[in-house]
């Protein structure tokens, strides 16, 4: 089979240079162009030398990417990549999102939390959102995705089965993430200098964090009716790995065997996901460097709280593994192809 061209806009990003390392042993795909507006001219391999001699590409400009690709892969910030998928759609080329700007599916909610418009309303009606596990069935044979955001992945696959199966109060949902350094970017701000971090652990953007609508519009169409939810980010002194803990209130009559069973039915066939066995808690080493999801159920009888814990690498799930994912659905690939990645025992 023909490997299909990909273009990388945005290169230099950490989801940017993740997407490089895991498309370089795509059997099917073979990478065609680099795109940095910080390093335009420059090797890839100058601003990351573990790439040295691997792969040594020039960072071009978006349109020679667009020129020379059939899927492109733009890890740019929000408000950059309506236009970029102009661009491809007019060329015909897939384009993946791993920013926001296709997220939300209401313009509103668009503009209160990043204070953008939807500049083409005909490739928002057109675009997906792609959790696999989830909306698989949505994904296949599109040419507009919008890879989704890293905490929204985590507790979208943390609690839909409990939503889905009417097992859990939809109310007073609060939920407690935490995040590597990773998920802020590679541009430097003041919260990510080693001093701050280091020895550190904090809450941010409480109640205020631009993935709140999307945690919530996903989850409303998990559960058929609108969501709410009480959203706290961490930062975490590592590189990377999300752990999300959500909190919610069991409905009358059900038990964690109830939610086990649930859990196992709409998760059986899936590769990317693990439902651990009692006794074991999700955690961010046991997925690093992997595209897996592990998931662990709890119940606090006193309270009658369920407590889902929910970890992934947020660079690998959270960000370019899931794209790459998505990609294989979208091109009719196996969609564990390039992507069976064993996390490491430390």
């Amino acid at each position: 089979m023909e490997k299909f061209r990909i273009g990388i806009i945005g290169a230099t990003g950490y989801a940017g240079v993740e997407l490089v390392r895991l498309l370089l042993l795509h059997p099917l795909a073979e990478i065609s162009a680099l795109g940095s507006v910080s390093f335009e001219g420059k090797k890839i391999s100058e601003v990351y030398p573990n790439l040295l001699e691997i792969c040594d590409l020039p960072c071009l400009t978006n349109e020679e990417v667009i020129a020379q690709s059939d899927v492109v892969f733009a890890a740019v910030p929000h408000g950059m990549s309506q236009e970029l998928a102009a661009q491809c759609i007019q060329n015909k080329c897939v384009f993946i999102d791993l920013g926001a700007d296709f997220r939300l599916s209401d313009e509103e909610d668009y503009k209160q939390w990043y204070g953008g418009e939807f500049k083409f309303k005909g490739l928002h009606d057109a675009a997906v959102y792609g959790i696999p596990e989830l909306f698989r069935g949505e994904i296949l044979g599109k040419v507009l995705l919008a890879n989704p955001g890293c905490y929204p992945t985590s507790i979208a696959l943390a609690l839909s089965p409990a939503l889905m199966g009417g097992f859990i109060e939809p109310s007073g949902i609060i939920i407690d993430s935490k995040s590597g350094v990773t998920g802020a970017g590679r541009g430097l701000t003041q919260t990510s200098h080693y001093v701050d971090v280091n020895e550190n652990f904090g809450a941010y953007k409480v109640a205020q964090h631009r993935h709140t609508p999307e945690i919530e519009e996903t989850l409303s169409r998990m559960a058929g009716e609108k969501i709410t939810v009480t959203f706290v980010p961490h930062l975490l002194p590592i590189n990377r790995g999300i752990l999300s803990t959500c909190y919610v209130k069991l409905k009358e009559g059900f038990t964690k065997e109830h939610l086990r069973a649930a859990y196992a039915h709409v998760y059986k066939d899936e590769p990317f996901v693990r439902i651990l066995p009692d006794g074991l808690c999700a955690a961010v080493r046991n997925v690093k460097y992997s595209n897996i999801c592990d998931i662990s159920i709890h119940v606090d009888e006193r309270t009658n709280t369920a407590v889902f814990c929910s970890a992934i690498d947020n660079m690998i799930k959270g960000a370019a593994g899931q794209a790459v994912q998505n990609m294989n659905i979208m091109l009719s690939i196996p969609e564990t192809t390039g992507l069976e990645l064993i996390p490491p025992a430390f």
